[in-house]
């Protein structure tokens, strides 16, 4: 029963190791749990497509759109449209204020789709910007606004942004003259500095009672976006404001935030309807202390203020063999002086002093002095119990006035018009992928155009995975306590398959267990061999008895 019992544990041991292992490498490949995730069209058959065929056997074409669109863009083609700015970023050292940072157009560096070709920043520690106009400008009425787009982090990202900038319509827009103050209305894309990764929605909202913008930041998701940005791989990010005042973020088709224009922007929309009353000052004589000391407590006659903390413990004893007369430290006695000391310039030379060798085998040397001890009547410096303040007013404030500042926009949505598209950008890696913008109304057109685009570099990358061993390898560089797992997730079949089928030795204590069963079955054979004798020896009396009656007879 022991031994059943011990197998069963390390059944049990094994099942958890291994669900461990699995749960950890399904961590690695799974968003977080809590967002929401859209619909994808037809993406597990064309999976199970891709995953036939080598990424150099796909046939690759030019997304385009199906419905209306205020903007699109896949840089397959010929590049138009597109104009580099020729100023500079204010408020800047003159040798990094140009926006001379370059862009190429160019396939991926991985997993790349023959045809398929992106926008991609190239220059290091340099000002970047580059915009285009949109087909038709977008007008926030009763439509909603879908922006999306590609981006790859081919070197990953130490310290620079991929977002985007919708830009305001107004007569003077040059883009040759586009930089960091070109008014915008909506910023929205990934941006990471350290360890610090955003996703950025911005929109700027103008006070209908002063004219001036404020800029509305929508509060950081919850979702951590760090894999998005250090995988190497083409995500798909993509902006959904609608007309009821509402928002959702999505990478790779996932939400990852959503909220309320009204209620989830930092600072809000609508400024407060009180505030506090500049010109008040709180009164000399308010008194803010909930407790104060009582005034009516005294200091008992037996406290002594001027007894110590700690004193000498009487008790204690200096140790047996501790060698008095021995000092602690003593002079190296192997140390030499040095060839240039100069005893005129450096005065006498005295070896340094090392640890005396004679005090490690005793319990102490030198003077012995009595260890201190807590005091017990020590109380320390006199202080009246605090009890209730019975002036206690509260902490004060100043009274609320009506907000002079005060306006109420019930509907923040209707934005300034945008009539073109820009990245503004600076960054510390090269090697930046952009590509397939599209600026729309419906969500049908968008997932179409990312099933077109994106789905396709997304299958591409999954049919070029490594293997399950490379995947397990890659996952122990990234937390190397791992590699306990797979050694014991190895080891415990083996030692499983030893316990259940290899043949057990016999102990003394089975020998004694089973001597029983051997005692038990010689003794029923001793009484049946007696029985049948018994029965033998009453039939031959019976037979004798008969021959004596008839002799008589």
């Amino acid at each position: 029963i022991t031994k059943m019992r011990f197998q069963w544990d390390w059944l049990c041991l094994s099942v958890l190791v291994i669900n461990s292992v699995t749960a950890e490498i399904e961590n690695e490949e799974t968003p977080d749990a809590d967002v929401e995730v859209e619909d994808f069209d037809k993406q597990s058959q064309e999976a199970d497509v891709v995953r036939e065929k080598s990424s150099l056997e796909v046939v690759y074409q030019t997304p385009k759109p199906t419905g209306e669109v205020y903007f699109t863009e896949t840089f397959d083609g010929e590049f138009v449209g597109w104009v580099l700015s020729k100023t500079k970023k204010e408020d800047t050292d003159d040798n990094i204020a140009k926006y001379d940072g370059r862009w190429e157009v160019e396939e991926l560096k991985e997993n790349t789709v023959p045809g398929d070709r992106g926008l991609v920043l190239k220059s290091v520690a340099k000002h970047h910007a580059i915009s285009a106009m949109l087909t038709k400008a977008f007008i926030f009425d009763d439509k909603p606004l879908i922006v999306q787009y590609e981006v790859n982090f081919q070197d990953g990202i130490d310290c620079g942004g991929a977002y985007i900038k919708l830009l305001s319509s107004s007569d003077d827009l040059n883009l040759e003259y586009f930089f960091d103050k070109t008014p915008y209305t909506v910023m929205f894309g990934p941006d990471k500095c350290g360890e610090d990764y955003k996703l950025h929605f911005i929109f700027r909202h103008k006070n209908p009672k002063t004219g001036e913008y404020d800029e509305k930041h929508a509060k950081r998701p919850d979702v951590d976006l760090k894999k998005f940005y250090l995988d190497k791989k083409t995500h798909l990010y993509t902006l959904v404001l609608k007309p009821d005042d509402t928002f959702e973020m999505l990478i790779d088709q996932t939400v990852v935030s959503k909220g309320s224009l009204l209620e989830d922007m930092v600072p809000p929309v609508n400024p407060p309807k009180e505030v506090e009353d500049p010109s008040e000052k709180k009164p000399d004589d308010w008194d803010e202390r909930p407790k104060i000391p009582d005034p009516n407590a005294v200091k008992p006659d037996d406290w002594d203020e001027d007894e110590p903390s700690k004193i000498e413990d009487l008790d204690a004893v200096k140790p047996e063999g501790w060698l008095d007369d021995e000092p602690q430290y003593v002079p190296d006695p192997n140390a030499k002086k040095p060839k240039d000391w100069d005893e005129e310039m450096d005065g006498e030379w005295e070896a340094p002093q090392i640890s005396n060798p004679k005090c490690e085998a005793a319990p102490g040397c030198g003077h012995w002095v009595r260890p201190l001890k807590n005091n017990p009547k020590y109380k320390g410096k006199w202080k009246a119990p605090m009890i209730d303040n019975p002036n206690y007013q509260g902490i004060w404030s100043p009274r609320k006035i009506p907000n002079p500042d005060y306006f109420e926009d019930l509907h923040p949505f209707k934005m300034t018009t945008v009539s073109a598209i820009g990245l503004e950008l600076w960054s510390m890696t090269s090697d930046i992928y952009f590509d397939n913008f599209i600026i729309c109304s419906e969500k049908e057109v968008a997932d179409r155009w990312a099933a077109d685009g994106w789905g396709l570099k997304k299958l591409v990358a999954s049919a070029n995975e490594p293997g399950m061993f490379r995947q397990l390898v890659t996952a122990a560089e990234d937390h190397p306590w791992l590699w306990v797992l797979y050694i014991l997730t190895l080891a415990l079949p083996v030692g499983l398959g030893v316990l259940f089928c290899w043949p057990a030795k016999k102990t003394d204590e089975d020998i004694d267990f089973k001597k029983p069963d051997i005692s038990k079955s010689t003794m029923k054979g001793e009484i049946k061999q007696e029985k049948e004798e018994l029965e033998d020896d009453e039939i031959e009396l019976e037979e004798e008895k008969e021959n004596e009656d008839t002799a008589e007879d």
